[in-house]
């Protein structure tokens, strides 16, 4: 099952991405994704990476889960090289820098739930399913 979910992810980001943002905001579950486009830190390669969201003021959040893995997802190593990004909500760009929040940040929990409303409690089912903690990467605008 998990493949199958693997494949639709893909293939949400794939519409996203080649209508320019026409189509996938708001297709997986009804929740709002934006593409992070980050830079591999060992390859130097665009990524693009399709992740829910949630705003904090004028930031957007996004978790780092991977589905709950015991591993993070490799998004999150590129942001910690390199965190000058980008995000696209829609056909909008906009450049951001990272940075990821843990537990031990007292506004961690605060957006952690901002981020398990919007996608309907399940980074905290992921949360229960791994020993690591789910860092929320904090995206703020540049200028």
């Amino acid at each position: 099952m998990a493949s199958v979910f693997t494949k639709v992810l893909k293939a949400h980001q794939w519409v996203y991405e080649n209508s320019g943002g026409l189509v996938g905001h708001r297709v997986l579950f009804g929740n709002p994704t934006l593409l992070l486009r980050t830079v591999g830190r060992k390859t130097g390669q665009a990524r693009t990476s399709a992740l829910t969201y949630g705003e904090d003021g004028a930031d957007y959040l996004v978790t780092a889960s991977n589905g709950g893995s015991p591993r993070p997802p490799g998004w999150l190593a590129n942001v910690k090289a390199k965190p000058e990004c980008e995000i696209q909500i829609g056909r909008r760009k906009v450049a951001v820098i990272a940075r990821p929040t843990y537990p031990e940040d007292p506004d961690y929990a605060r957006r952690f739930a901002i981020v398990d409303r919007i996608n309907k409690g399940r980074y905290g089912a992921y949360q229960k399913m791994t020993e690591r903690p789910i860092p929320v990467v904090v995206l703020t605008p540049v200028g």
